[in-house]
C-alpha cells in the first residue's frame, strides 16, 4: 500500500501566561478574604488530586503558607474519588507523585476513605463528604477549570467536580457515576449546592491554562461566587485549549494514551470522540479511524480510553493491565473505553489496515495526522493532502517538507 508523505507542521495557540504565579495567588486569596474567614488555630483542609496541573506544587504550597499567616492550622487533604486504589495510602501516593507531600509543602497529609452524608436530594440521592472535610474549620479547594472528556454541562472539570465526586471519595464518586455520563451534568450541580450549604466551604483556587499547559489565571472564589463564576471560567479554559487545526481526518495516529495524558487516556476533546450514551459528539476535527500505536510507561498499564480507537499495534496490547483498566471503568461505568478494538501486529500494518478499511481512491492522498499524544501538540504531522489544503491557515506553519513515513524492520514507525 502506498502510503502519504507527512509534513511536520507547527500549531500555534495563544500563549498568555501568569509571570507571577504565587503572588498572584496571593493578590487572589487577600482579595477573596482568606485571612478574615480563618480564626486563630483553625484546622483549614487544602484539597488537591487532579493530575497534570502545572504548577500545582508552587500554587498549593503557597496557599498552605498563607492559611499559616492567618493563624490557621492546615493540612493536604486528597480529593480524587476512587483513584489511587480508592485506598487512603493509595490517593497520598498519588499527591506525592504531584510533588505534593508533607516535606514539601510543610504541613501533614490527611487521607480516609470514610463519608459523612451532608444531606439528600429531592429524590432521596445522598450527598456524601469526605469525613476529613466535615470535621474541619474549613476548606480550600484547589483545581484546574477544564472541558471534561465524558460529559458537557455548566461545571465539568473544576471546583464543584473536586468538591462532589473529588471530596465524595470511591462511595460518592461510585454513585455519581452509577448513572452514567448524563447523570454527572446534573449530579454536580445539585450536589454542589447542597455541600456549599452545609459544609465548611471557604475559597475555591480556580485555575486556567492555555494551550502550552502554562497557568494564565489564578482566581480565588468565594463560594457564593462558585455557581456564577465557573461556568464562565470553563468557557475561558474551552477557547483556550489545544485543538488540531486541519479538519476532515481520514486516520488519526496516536503514539501513546496513558492516565499521565488524561483521564481518559487521550483528551476525547482533542480526538473528537465521546462515543457515551447521551452525550453530543464533537463535530471538530472529524476524525475517521484512529490508531494508537501505544500506551506510556507512566500509564502503569491503566489502558482507560483505548476503546475509542479503530485499531492498535500489538504491543499497545501486551502493555495492557486489564485489572487497573477495568478498576478504572468499573467506577465509571463507560466499559467501552475499555474495549479491544482491532490488534495488528506493527504500527505499519495498523497504519495500513485503517486506511484499507475507507473508500480512498488512491491511499496515498490520504488525509493523515499524526501526534504524540494529545497533549503534546504543538509540533505535528500532517498528510500532503492537508499541507496543501490548509496551506493558507494563519496559525500553521510548516517546518520541512513533506517526506516518506520510515519504518524499522519490525515495522514500527520511526
Amino acid at each position: 500500500m502506498q502510503l502519504p508523505q507527512m509534513a511536520t507542521v507547527k500549531q500555534r495557540f495563544a500563549s498568555t501566561a501568569l509571570d507571577d504565579i504565587a503572588g498572584e495567588v496571593r493578590r487572589q486569596l487577600a482579595a477573596a478574604g482568606l485571612a478574615e474567614a480563618i480564626s486563630p488555630g483553625a484546622r483549614i483542609a487544602v484539597s488537591s488530586g487532579s493530575r497534570g496541573i502545572a504548577n500545582i506544587p508552587l500554587i498549593t504550597r503557597t496557599v498552605v503558607d498563607c492559611i499559616k499567616e492567618a493563624g490557621g492550622e492546615p493540612f493536604l487533604l486528597p480529593a480524587m474519588g476512587s483513584h489511587g486504589g480508592a485506598t487512603a495510602e493509595g490517593q497520598k501516593q498519588v499527591l506525592a507523585g504531584y510533588g505534593i507531600d508533607e516535606e514539601s509543602m510543610g504541613c501533614p497529609v490527611e487521607a480516609t476513605m470514610d463519608v459523612v452524608e451532608v444531606g439528600q436530594l429531592n429524590d432521596g440521592t445522598p450527598v456524601l463528604l469526605n469525613r476529613l472535610a466535615t470535621e474541619a474549620d474549613g476548606v480550600v479547594l484547589i483545581n484546574r477549570i477544564k472541558p471534561h472528556t465524558s460529559f458537557r454541562g455548566i461545571f465539568e472539570s473544576g471546583l464543584m467536580k473536586m468538591m462532589t465526586i473529588g471530596l465524595g471519595s470511591h462511595k460518592g464518586a461510585t454513585i455519581a457515576h452509577a448513572g452514567g455520563a448524563e447523570s454527572l451534568a446534573r449530579l454536580i450541580p445539585a450536589w454542589g449546592k447542597c455541600i456549599l450549604d452545609k459544609a465548611p466551604i471557604l475559597l475555591g483556587v480556580a485555575i486556567v491554562e492555555n494551550a502550552y499547559e502554562k497557568t494564565m489565571r489564578v482566581e480565588a472564589l468565594k463560594p457564593g461566587q462558585f455557581q456564577r463564576r465557573e461556568p464562565q471560567l470553563l468557557e475561558e479554559a474551552r477557547t483556550a485549549m489545544p485543538r488540531i487545526l486541519v479538519q476532515g481526518i481520514d486516520l488519526l495516529i496516536i503514539e501513546e494514551i496513558g492516565k499521565n495524558i488524561s483521564g481518559t487516556g487521550m483528551d476525547t476533546n482533542v480526538v473528537g470522540r465521546m462515543w457515551l450514551p447521551g452525550v453530543k459528539e464533537p463535530t471538530s476535527p472529524g476524525v475517521a479511524r484512529i490508531a494508537i500505536l501505544g500506551l506510556t510507561e507512566e500509564t502503569h498499564g491503566n489502558a482507560n480510553g483505548i476503546g475509542l480507537a479503530d485499531i492498535i499495534t500489538r504491543r499497545a496490547h501486551e502493555g495492557i493491565d486489564f485489572q487497573a483498566t477495568y478498576a478504572n471503568v468499573f467506577t465509571t461505568t463507560f466499559l467501552n473505553r475499555a474495549y479491544v478494538p482491532v490488534v495488528m501486529e506493527s504500527d505499519r500494518e495498523a497504519i495500513e489496515a485503517a486506511l484499507s478499511v475507507q473508500s480512498l481512491k488512491k491511499t496515498e492522498k490520504a488525509r493523515v495526522v499524526r501526534i504524540k499524544n494529545t497533549l503534546d501538540i504543538g509540533e505535528i504531522q500532517i498528510s500532503e493532502t492537508l499541507l496543501a489544503e490548509f496551506a493558507d491557515h494563519p496559525d500553521i506553519e510548516p517546518v520541512g517538507e513533506a517526506v516518506a513515513m520510515e519504518f524499522d524492520g519490525e515495522g514500527r514507525l520511526r
